[in-house]
């Protein structure tokens, strides 16, 4: 299909290409459906939760995607997926079936997959649920309402139980007021300033799940259900909107101009599920994006999959990035677990006609020009240069603080971007390196940082982001595998390591990144202090140097020491992560010797390559930590 360069200069897709991308996926899926079909049994690694799970995922999450599908064309239906997925519901759902499903009270996967089918429901009543005849919707009640009163998590997982019992109210089946209003108060705990959501009210698990599970969910419930008075006041739908629209704001300075979502957190397999928060807004009246800002962003997501290689040649979405590469999957993560994808392409329930589909795009703020962000709940400072959007992290690790766990690397590195993604296998995953301040004992073992404090995240005069955390740091004997991988680090034996504090001052995309060891009390040395710079992926490997400089065709990484770094270096390794072949991360490291004060500097830079590095800062030091002398003469003070 010929791109549309007037109604979306950006990205050349209009309505027609994302119906396009829908009805191929929805195609390729059909090819998998069990006899009965109420399974699509997808080819790929299993989840731990054994077939029958994956199968129910596969037919909620595609559902999903017909069910958008058929509620924007008004109900017209003309390769008849709803009557396909109707055969499968009525088999799922027969206790006596071959093929039924397990129970939301006897699998804890099928409380997600519930969700899915009970708000699809919801979404096309007219053309599925009241078509269904009665003994299928009884056994459909039936089989839904096994969630009343069950244990979920006090994390996204809540939202499920809200759409599961608020679908059986309108179906005039059992729900449970006292079960609503407990899920509700625990998202009310999970709110952090400026619109973010923290998935766990402990913790500062900040990721996608903010937009593809944490703002999606309530303001469709909302909207889409009969939950007026009580149950959802007004007062509260308005400060759900208040917060979708905080979020969105910096959820469009999150993405590159190619398309690409940052890379972080867990799930990613989920791929444009992050465009899910954008057809919210669009789709429920929130905020005040324009139009077509959220479909340039949108379609920019969804296109920058599709143009490599996602959904792959048979039509299909794999447990991977790009392409296959089935060690990103956690172990919830079955073969159609990828499919919650379609919570990216809701936009398809608005018909033709709506202003987010006749609207011409309008740009990125990364297209717009270079800015600098601060995201204060995450603890984030944000870059956008050159088309590439890259993030200094100073508050997120999947953890409490006080946790002694192993940094999780798609969490407590101290970087995250559009275009680069740690390591995900091999050795550095339990001996940080990639974005990471380390000290090295004897063995060559790296510390860790996760339960950190977070001191700041700020804006500077003259365009410089500041942030700073720390606190005492360890080593960790990891505990054998048990193969439960929910995102977070390992837990393992401890060893205890010195308190180390980073501060992070960027401007026009440079990172000053200050590390000040506390040395009071720290045994006789040597000690070496490793820094290392951002991972750069290819399929050949990186050129190296000189010093601390890596290189792709795309990208360059460097570290440029400012005191106390005489050391210096670029590791590579194969095959650990799905940017490339060939992974590269410059470092560089002390001597064995620390400075009296303890405190260390070095410059840390991820670009696209284009221009010799310019003349560096200077430091000068003072006990409360350091100025920075900038090449143009503007100083900036930063406490460490």
């Amino acid at each position: 299909m010929n791109p549309d360069r007037t109604l979306s200069p950006h990205t050349g897709w209009t309505r027609a290409h994302w119906a396009a991308a829908a009805d191929r996926l929805l195609a390729a899926v059909d090819r998998h459906r069990s006899p009965l079909g109420a399974r699509v049994d997808l080819p790929g690694p299993p989840s731990t939760f054994g077939p029958a799970s994956d199968g129910l995922e596969g037919f909620a999450r595609t559902l999903l995607l017909a069910g958008f599908r058929v509620a924007g064309e008004r109900g017209a239906d003309p390769t008849g997926l709803l009557e396909r997925y109707a055969d499968g519901l009525a088999a799922g759902t027969d206790p006596a079936s071959p093929e039924a499903w397990p129970r939301p009270d006897e699998l804890g996967q099928a409380k997600v997959e519930a969700a899915s089918i009970a708000l699809i429901l919801q979404l096309t009543r007219p053309w599925l649920w009241d078509r269904l005849d009665d003994r299928v919707r009884q056994n459909t009640v039936d089989w839904l309402a096994t969630v009343i009163g069950q244990p979920y998590p006090p994390i996204n997982w809540v939202w499920f139980r809200i759409v599961v019992e608020s679908f059986l109210r309108e179906a005039g089946g059992p729900w449970s007021a006292t079960d609503i209003e407990e899920d509700l108060a625990v998202h009310a705990s999970l709110r952090r300033q400026g619109g973010w959501l923290s998935d766990g009210a402990d913790q500062r698990a900040f990721d996608h799940y903010t937009g593809w599970a944490l703002h999606l969910y309530p303001l469709l419930w909302s909207q889409a259900f009969d939950v007026t008075g009580t149950l959802c006041p007004p007062g509260l739908r308005q400060t759900w909107a208040d917060d979708l629209t905080h979020y969105l704001h910096d959820a469009v300075h999150l993405l590159g101009a190619d398309g690409s979502p940052l890379l972080q957190g867990r799930s990613l397999i989920y791929r444009f599920a992050a465009a899910a928060p954008l057809w919210t807004a669009a789709y429920t009246g929130t905020g005040d994006l324009p139009p077509g800002l959220l479909r340039r962003a949108a379609s920019g997501i969804v296109r920058h999959f599709a143009d490599h290689g996602a959904p792959d040649a048979d039509g299909l979405l794999t447990l991977g990035w790009h392409h296959p590469w089935p060690a990103m999957k956690q172990t919830y993560s079955g073969p159609g677990s990828p499919y919650w994808a379609a919570k990216g392409m809701l936009g398809l329930a608005l018909p033709a006609d709506h202003p987010v589909w006749t609207e011409p795009e309008a740009p990125l703020p990364v297209e717009r020009g270079d800015f600098g962000r601060v995201v204060e709940a995450p603890g984030w400072l944000v870059s956008g240069r050159d088309g590439l959007v890259s993030v200094v992290n100073h508050g997120t690790d999947h953890a409490s603080p006080g946790a002694t766990v192993t940094d999780a690397p798609l969490y407590a590195r101290l970087g995250y971007s559009t275009a680069t993604l740690p390591p995900l296998t091999g050795p550095t995953v339990d001996a940080p390196l990639d974005n990471a301040v380390v000290l090295l004992d004897a063995e060559g073992r790296a510390t860790h940082r996760t339960g950190f404090t977070a001191h700041y995240a700020r804006q500077a005069p003259g365009g410089v982001l500041l942030a700073a955390s720390g606190g005492h740091t360890y080593w960790v004997d990891p505990a054998p595998d048990t193969g439960a991988d929910h995102g977070s680090g390992r837990t393992g034996r401890i060893t205890p390591g010195p308190g180390i504090t980073v501060a992070s001052a960027v401007r026009d995309g440079v990172e000053v990144r200050l590390v000040r060891v506390a040395t009071a009390g720290l045994p006789a040395g040597p000690h070496t202090l490793r820094l290392g710079g951002w991972p750069v992926a290819a399929a050949d490997r990186p050129a190296a140097g000189p010093g601390a400089t890596a290189r792709t065709a795309a990208l360059r990484s460097a570290v440029l020491p400012l005191r106390g770094f005489p050391g210096a270096g670029v590791h590579a390794e194969r095959d650990s992560g799905p940017l490339g072949t060939w992974t590269a991360v410059p470092w560089v490291a002390t001597d064995g010797t620390l400075p009296a004060d303890g405190l260390l500097a070095a410059l840390v830079i991820l670009d696209r390559g284009g221009e010799p590095l310019g003349d560096a800062p200077e430091l000068t030091t003072h006990p409360e930590g350091a100025t920075i002398h900038w090449p143009d003469g503007h100083r900036t003070r930063v406490p460490i």
